[in-house]
């Protein structure tokens, strides 16, 4: 076997150069191996992170386009609120002013209510419409005259009264009025345990 170090031919069983001492039989390095698993792992790692980067990118741009709704969309599920204005005067009085949405039928929907208790008056402003009033009362009981009245700018009223020698029990009344611009309202009350009125729109 001959030395690749000094040239010397040696026996073939020799380990060693007879000449220089120098190993014959080195074995030889590995020729790569190992860079092939280290460059196929480094593919496949920057795969799967070009996978997951896109899956995210994919799915925020698919969120991003379900969260763009139309403002007329909107707007239109939702039918504006009935802006009631209101002062009061005497007695203890609670409102409640509803905003609702409106579907393909029309339907009486709540857009105020008013309650209280003593004597007093109460002015409001009603927005434009169809309008239906319902109003009950429960007086004192004094064998006087108690009422409660509900009564607009244009005209329209109503009310319930008791009279010295009426039963002492609730009553109810109410009415309907169109009108194409907002009316202004008076609720009166006189000697009352309570009472409420109710405004609707159709719509």
């Amino acid at each position: 076997m001959k030395c690749k170090y000094c040239g010397i031919e040696n026996k073939k069983s020799a380990k060693f150069c007879t000449s220089c001492g120098k190993p014959l039989n080195e074995s030889p390095e590995p020729t790569g191996g190992n860079s092939k698993l280290i460059i196929i792992a480094l593919i496949a790692i920057i795969i799967i992170l070009v996978g997951t980067i896109g899956f995210f990118v994919l799915n925020n741009n698919f969120n991003s386009h379900d969260s763009e709704i139309p403002n007329n969309t909107v707007s239109s599920q939702e039918s504006n609120s009935a802006n009631i204005q209101d002062s009061d005067n005497g007695g203890d009085v609670k409102t409640q002013v509803t905003s609702s949405q409106t579907t393909n039928s029309k339907s009486w929907e709540p857009i105020g209510s008013y309650s209280g208790s003593g004597s007093g008056s109460k002015t409001i402003t009603v927005p434009e419409g169809k309008i239906k009033v319902e109003f009950s009362a429960y007086p004192i009981k004094n064998y006087a005259t108690n009422y409660l009245t509900v009564s607009g700018s244009n005209g329209e009223s109503g009310g319930v009264d008791w009279g010295s020698h009426s039963a002492v029990k609730t009553k109810s009344d109410s009415f309907i009025y169109t009108s194409s611009s907002s009316e202004t309202f008076t609720i009166d009350y006189y000697e009352t345990v309570s009472w409420e009125v109710h405004f609707y729109r159709y719509q």
